[in-house]
């Protein structure tokens, strides 16, 4: 059975590449849009792996703001915009929806998580309605240590039933913490949850029902847990760090 058979709040997104200005241009030259056809969607949880600038945040921040989300993060109800600074792919892109709504849905993104929160108090003081921060757990996300934010939203904002779209969520976390956001993901896909991840974290991209596709110089493939780079190095480096460390310190990484 393929990925596109089963349900699941979005089955896939399809780029409309005969309307594309041009492949030469930013972000169409990026490998993976260059040749990105369609892409299907797991129904529980989909990964998106790759070297840094390999285009795995344009395309996150595509897919999400082609669904309605803030650029910068948040539920499809936030509307702060810090600096314009997302690409145009998100109107080259249509999303082919399953046949049931999600209840709740969040684009989590690392790098603007501090706009998110400011956003949140200023909403707050402001007092134009019910308190947003009860919803995070009622504590303002920067009195808290990174980390301890982060995982206070995937706790207390993601309620289930929903679309969730996280890019790089792993960035403040330490890996006991990295392992209970795999079981906070397994609670809330057992609540009928699908995820789409950008991740370099060997153990957020775990989760044993998923796909995982690796953005290359030759596109999007799909791949293995055990094939991706980031488990390869990890397990290097973990078994032979004496020779590791030796060949670093002396010789370089390139």
């Amino acid at each position: 059975m393929s990925i596109h058979d089963r349900s699941g709040f979005l089955r896939k997104i399809a780029l409309l590449r005969d309307s594309v200005p041009s492949f030469r241009q930013y972000p169409f030259n990026l490998n993976a849009v260059r040749e990105l056809d369609e892409l299907e969607f797991h129904p529980k949880v989909t990964y998106l792996v790759g070297e840094n600038g390999s285009g795995k945040s344009t395309l996150m921040e595509a897919i999400a703001v082609a669904l309605g989300f803030n650029a910068e993060g948040g539920t499809v109800n936030f509307t702060f915009q810090t600096e314009p600074t997302h690409s145009e792919l998100h109107e080259y892109l249509k999303p082919v929806r399953g046949a049931s709504r999600p209840r709740d849905g969040f684009f989590f993104r690392a790098e603007s998580y501090y706009n998110l929160a400011t956003n949140i108090d200023e909403m707050d003081r402001e007092g134009r309605g019910p308190s947003v921060i009860s919803s995070y757990g009622g504590k303002s996300l920067h009195q808290q240590s990174h980390g301890e934010s982060f995982f206070s939203t995937f706790l207390h904002r993601f309620g289930g039933n929903g679309l969730y779209i996280l890019d790089e969520p792993e960035a403040a976390l330490s890996p006991s913490r990295q392992m209970a956001l795999v079981a906070r993901m397994h609670d809330l896909i057992q609540d009928n949850s699908q995820f789409i991840i950008a991740t370099h974290s060997p153990i957020v991209m775990a989760y044993p029902d998923s796909v995982i596709y690796e953005l290359t110089a030759d596109g999007i493939r799909t791949t293995t847990w055990e094939e991706t780079e980031h488990y390869v190095i990890t397990k290097q480096f973990l078994n032979n760090r004496d020779r590791m460390m030796k060949e670093l310190l002396e010789d370089g990484f390139e």
